[in-house]
This record gives structure tokens, C-alpha cells and sequence, in this order.
């Protein structure tokens, strides 16, 4: 290679682009070769090498920046190096896996925001054919306790789980999701909270609220978020809420006051 190679054969030969070699000249991590008599730049052996070096650790992540710096270093400095950059790159494959898992579950529906226990409660729910909306709700309120209120999510989940294989239970709560169609006066109302409570009371254990969540200065506030997500679209059902609350609170059971 007594004459060099002309700036595109370098770039073939290094398997790079002609604009690649100028971007690597303007960066300063490629000399550019003098020119021949001419006037074209010629690349020599070294040059090539220096090349395949570049784009050898730029195509391992090694950001360009960088590249200078960690060619031009001791054999030493350039093994710690590449080791930093190892790590910082198994922390973006360890990031970008996570967003890939997240869209996977996004593109799954519930599981984007669930864990896999809530989703199998969500299913049942649809199996034992509640209402579309009363799921669609449940799956709502289950979101919300698991961000706003993380004490009471595996209370709120382990009830229902129970619950649901009591059929008392599932007839009553599609009732109550009847009752949205009811005027708030129905004295039907007053009967079916009667019943609920019972039915709740019936597993007190269920219903005791987490040490945890009573001591937050927010707890009311937190808890009405949750148990009484969508009430104000059904007045009959905010009725029904305050009669069930009211009967538990009288058993003595704790149940925040809005």
C-alpha cells in the first residue's frame, strides 16, 4: 500500500461511510492523512487501524467523546475503561429490557398496572359475569389503592379473593351495582346495606384497616379516594356506601369518616 487508499476505499475496507470517516476527522479521533501530489488524502496502514479501532468501540457503545481519550490511554487506564463502560451499558440493557416488559404489559391491558394477583381477580370478576362497568370499576379502584393507598392494596385484593367464592357475597354485590338505577329514597336501599354488612362482618378479620394506613395524617382522605371511586356518578350508590359504613362502624369496626 505504497500509494494509500483514497477516502472511500478507506471507508469500504473499515466497513464505515465516507461521512462516518469525516465525522471521526472533525472529532479529532482519526488524523487526517496529508495529501499526495494530487491533492487527495491517501490512508495508510495505520490510519485503517486507527479506523477500525473507532468504530470498533463505538459500535460496542463507547460513547464518541470518549473514544479519544480511552485509545491514547495506558493499557491500564484503557481496561478500566471499557469496564465503566460495560457497566454503564448493562444498566441501559437492564433499563430498556424494563421498558420493554412495561410495553408488553401495556400492550396487555391490565398487567401495565397491576401485578398478576389483581389481574386474576379482574378475570374472575368477568367469569362470574358481574357488569362489564362493576370491573371496569373494580380494576380502577384496585389501580388507585395500589398507588395512593399501597397499605390497603393486599387488604382490598385478599377481600375479594375470599369473597368471591361466597355466593351470598357475589349476589349481593351485583344488587348494590343494580342499585345505581335506584333514586337515592328507595328503601330498598336501606335493606340491601343491611345485608351487605352482615355478609362483611361475617370475616371481621377482613376488615380491619392496616396499622400503617390509620396513622396517616392523609388517611381519610386517602381512603375516600378509593372506596368511594365513581359515588358521585350514582347517588343511590353513595347512599349505600354511607348505610354499610354505618352498620360496620357500629359492629366497631374502624372505617374512616369523610
Amino acid at each position: 500500500m505504497t500509494e494509500g487508499l483514497t477516502i472511500g476505499q478507506a471507508a469500504a475496507f473499515v466497513g464505515i461511510t465516507v461521512k462516518t470517516v469525516r465525522h471521526y476527522h472533525r472529532l479529532g479521533l482519526v488524523a487526517e492523512p496529508e495529501r499526495d501530489h494530487s491533492g487527495y488524502r491517501r490512508y495508510g496502514s495505520a490510519d485503517l487501524l486507527r479506523l477500525v479501532q473507532v468504530r470498533a468501540l463505538a459500535g460496542a457503545g463507547v460513547p464518541l467523546a470518549e473514544i479519544g481519550e480511552l485509545l491514547d490511554a495506558a493499557p491500564e487506564r484503557f481496561a478500566t475503561a471499557l469496564d465503566d463502560v460495560r457497566r454503564r451499558l448493562t444498566e441501559q440493557i437492564e433499563e430498556l429490557t424494563a421498558r420493554r416488559d412495561t410495553l408488553h404489559r401495556l400492550a396487555h391491558g391490565d398487567r401495565a398496572l397491576l401485578p398478576d394477583r389483581a389481574c386474576a381477580v379482574l378475570e374472575r370478576l368477568a367469569e362470574l359475569d358481574f357488569n362489564p362497568d362493576y370491573v371496569t370499576t373494580q380494576r380502577e379502584a384496585l389501580v388507585l389503592s395500589r398507588a395512593l393507598a399501597p397499605e390497603l392494596f393486599d387488604l382490598f385484593l385478599a377481600n375479594l379473593e375470599h369473597r368471591l367464592g361466597d355466593p351470598e357475597f357475589i349476589e349481593l354485590t351485583k344488587r348494590g351495582w343494580e342499585a345505581r338505577s335506584w333514586h337515592p329514597d328507595d328503601p330498598r336501599i336501606e335493606e340491601l346495606a343491611s345485608a351487605v354488612a352482615a355478609n362483611l362482618l361475617a370475616d371481621r378479620a377482613l376488615l380491619t384497616m392496616p396499622t400503617a394506613q390509620r396513622h396517616r395524617p392523609d388517611a381519610v382522605s386517602r381512603y375516600g379516594v378509593v372506596n368511594h371511586h365513581r359515588e358521585d356518578e350514582a347517588p343511590s350508590i353513595a347512599r349505600l356506601n354511607t348505610l354499610v359504613e354505618g352498620h360496620l362502624r357500629a359492629a366497631g369496626i374502624e372505617v374512616p369518616r369523610q
